[in-house]
């Protein structure tokens, strides 16, 4: 990668507060300081915290001199608890998170009007769901905003509103409203490799104006390297004693609280496909994930003696990146966010589809139909049925252990191998650096 020093440009990122957004611009902040140029991380102490904490991947102390983190004032906002029993999976205690970064308006303007006097031009790049925030910037001459998307092109291309709140649709239009003011273009966490056809038809309906790049994966994409690794975890020196493509990990993003009833078939479901697996088990995210308790989760009496060693039960942050990337590792039971997918690929692992709100429906069926890559455990028509044990047993040993999972991990190995011998996403990023230090 080409390297410069150009200090007549600074960089602004603006995070949304939710963990796959604060951790896909963190990924972005790396990527885009090894170009050296003055780099700012600006949200609520509380949600850099968050980023900062959950970091995988690679070592924060690299950015540590390019990246400034700018801790900015927002009032004290409700913070309810994940409701295990509600009707529908989006995280609506997530809401008063989001409404609360409004907040966040006149202390982002005054940073981008100091640092504006001092750079020829400030480069914002935003999550597309906090453009109210930059409202003020079109009286900043200098100050050019690019929307960074957060999800595939896929699920842009063809949305449906019926995964998400009506809450969330309103808070999503008066988003939209304002990033059709403020944008220069567009940033996607993908790459043509993956999903070329639908950036394209994403690219043909935008203006001139708003040109796009698609840099993905942001995601460190070397497997794990036990030498050189700075993760320190029980579930790691687990799978170093595994056999190779043995393990399904089994995790559901940040978002996703389960019901009892629901943590029980799958407990039995895992136990009866008799596969090794590493289950990733906690509750949901609140819009402050430091203050409060959590529910804690209870698991079919005896169940942790029965799997044994067969089984490990992880109850706190799990290093998702580094267990995809271990050669032990050979499925991903996933909620299919797009950043579990992203890093999924990357580290060539199959995965089980069991969507649960926004964009994941889409993308369970780009893994599945499309790239093939994948098995349906949950089908979104019947999403408001229990997804019983047996359906889960059966659907592992699919993925795990049988010539159709050993197929789709040759898929999603040579996919993967695209991906990153490609250098289509390299290229794009040099578009990008090209255009904004023009």
């Amino acid at each position: 990668m080409a390297k410069l020093t150009n200090h007549e440009v600074a960089i602004v990122m603006i995070p949304l507060p939710a963990q796959g957004h604060l951790n896909q611009l963190l990924h972005l902040s790396r990527l885009i300081s090894a170009y050296r140029l003055p780099l700012h991380f600006a949200g609520a102490a509380v949600h850099l915290r968050q980023a900062k904490n959950r970091i995988h991947g690679w070592n924060p102390l690299s950015t540590s001199s390019t990246v400034k983190f700018h801790e900015l004032p927002i009032p004290n906002y409700e913070t309810p608890l994940p409701n295990p029993n509600s009707t529908t999976k989006f995280p609506s205690q997530l809401m008063p998170s989001f409404h609360a970064t409004i907040h966040l308006r006149h202390p982002i303007t005054s940073l981008l009007q100091e640092l504006s006097r001092n750079y020829r031009r400030v480069i914002v790049i935003y999550d597309s769901l906090i453009a109210w925030v930059l409202q003020d910037t079109p009286s900043i001459p200098n100050v050019e905003c690019y929307s960074f998307r957060s999800i595939s092109a896929f699920s842009i291309y063809s949305w449906d509103k019926s995964t998400v709140t009506p809450e969330f649709t309103e808070y999503s239009r008066v988003q939209f409203e304002f990033r059709e003011i403020v944008n220069y273009g567009n940033l996607y966490n993908s790459c043509y490799e993956i999903e070329g056809s639908y950036l394209d038809f994403l690219a043909k309906e935008k203006s001139a104006r708003n040109k796009q790049w698609a840099i993905g994966p942001l995601n460190p994409v070397k497997r794990f390297d036990k030498k050189n690794s700075l993760i320190s975890h029980k579930c790691m020196n687990w799978l170093d004693e595994q056999e190779p493509n043995s393990v399904i990990f089994v995790s559901f993003g940040t978002t996703t609280t389960f019901s009892d009833e629901q943590i029980k078939e799958l407990a039995i479901g895992l136990e009866k496909s008799e596969q090794r697996f590493i289950w990733v088990l906690r509750e949901a995210d609140k819009g402050d994930i430091f203050t409060g308790e959590s529910r804690e989760v209870e698991l079919p009496e005896g169940y942790e003696e029965r799997v044994g060693k067969r089984g490990v039960i992880v109850r706190d942050w799990a290093p998702q990146l580094e267990i995809l990337g271990h050669e032990s590792t050979g499925g991903f039971m996933s909620h299919c966010g797009w950043n579990s997918c992203m890093e999924s690929i990357s580290m060539a692992v199959p995965i089980l589809a069991w969507p649960m709100h926004s964009d994941q429906p889409r993308n369970a069926v780009l893994v599945t139909d499309v790239l093939k890559i994948g098995v349906e455990l949950r089908d979104w028509a019947k999403r408001d049925e229990l997804v019983s044990s047996v359906a889960v047993a059966e659907c592992v040993k699919r993925l795990m252990d049988s010539a159709e999972g050993d197929e789709m991990r040759q898929r999603v190995m040579e996919l993967s191998k695209s991906v990153l011998d490609g250098g289509g996403s390299g290229r794009e990023m040099a578009s990008f650096i090209a255009h904004i230090t023009r």
